[in-house]
């Protein structure tokens, strides 16, 4: 049976009601996951959960190791990941509190991480217009209103570096290029997730309004944890719904992701880098 993984952003390193089977450490080619992996059951569904940042959030946005995260992921089971992630909205009607199921991404950070397993002497061009699996993105909107919460079914993330938040300047400019919401984590998540052909959905947490909003010049980390903290629990409610309610069965393109999309001579991928991506490869290159 396929796992299920839970990405648990700030405030989110536990789910109350998991049934622990293990703590599981990881070794991939990349490097150190951010924590281990916890192992177990969630409405007699298989879970796997890891908390971004670490528990007790040790990492900064911009030293998350991402490839080692999903691959992770992947070489446990998982088949489809539901990311939680604290946000800020640019949009009024976004309100802090709200929740929004993102369906787009832009990228702030200019590469300052690794967004690609293919980098090693293979090269890939997977399609992306679409960035999260439409299919999963409507199970955990349908829930948070079945729940009666205050759910957007769609808007634009862009992704600033951080972890500082933004200037006044930066935070008028995005919101004349009609972003929606704003946070440091979630795109490189979906790119590689997209990469290692599991399906991908944000549920974002609105904390606050960023400092656009005449009343939130100031954004304090006191303001966002505290909203933050008010959103978790009915975050943990809509993932258990979607957990309960999921079809076992994918039937989107996510899982054939990569089928047109290694473009490198497989005569020359290295050695090496057919060993250590077999996981991910494996079903196209021999």
């Amino acid at each position: 049976m396929s796992k299920i993984g839970i990405i648990g952003g700030s405030g989110l390193y536990k789910i109350e009601g998991l049934e622990v089977i293990k703590y599981v450490d990881v070794k991939t080619p990349f490097g150190k996951p951010s924590d281990k992996f916890t192992l177990g059951k969630l409405g007699g569904k298989e879970v796997v959960f890891l908390p971004r940042h670490g528990l007790g959030h040790r990492i900064s946005p911009s030293q998350i190791n991402y490839r080692a995260n999903i691959f992770g992921m992947k070489k446990l089971g998982v088949e489809r990941v539901i990311s939680v992630t604290a946000c800020g909205s640019l949009r009024e009607e976004m309100k802090p509190l709200d929740f929004v199921v993102v369906d787009q991404f832009v990228d702030r950070t200019n590469h300052g991480r690794e967004m690609t397993f293919f980098d090693r002497g293979i090269v890939s061009h997977i399609v992306f217009s679409h960035p999260v699996c439409a299919a999963l993105c409507a199970n955990i909107y349908a829930a948070g209103k079945e729940l009666n919460l205050n759910v957007h079914k769609s808007g634009t993330y862009i992704n600033m570096e951080g972890p500082q938040f933004s200037t006044l300047a930066e935070s008028k400019l995005y919101r004349s290029w009609g972003m929606d919401v704003i946070g440091m984590t979630n795109m490189a998540e979906a790119r590689l997730c997209r990469e290692a052909e599991i399906c991908y959905a944000t549920l974002a947490c609105i904390t606050d309004y960023d400092c656009w909003y005449p009343s939130h010049e100031s954004v304090t980390l006191e303001m966002v944890m505290s909203n933050l903290q008010k959103n978790v629990e009915n975050a943990k409610k809509i993932i258990s719904k979607v957990i309960k309610d999921l079809d076992p069965a994918r039937s989107c393109s996510c899982q054939d992701a990569l089928k047109f999309a290694i473009v490198t001579d497989k005569k020359l991928i290295p050695a090496q880098t057919k060993k250590d991506l077999k996981l991910i490869i494996g079903k196209y290159v021999k």
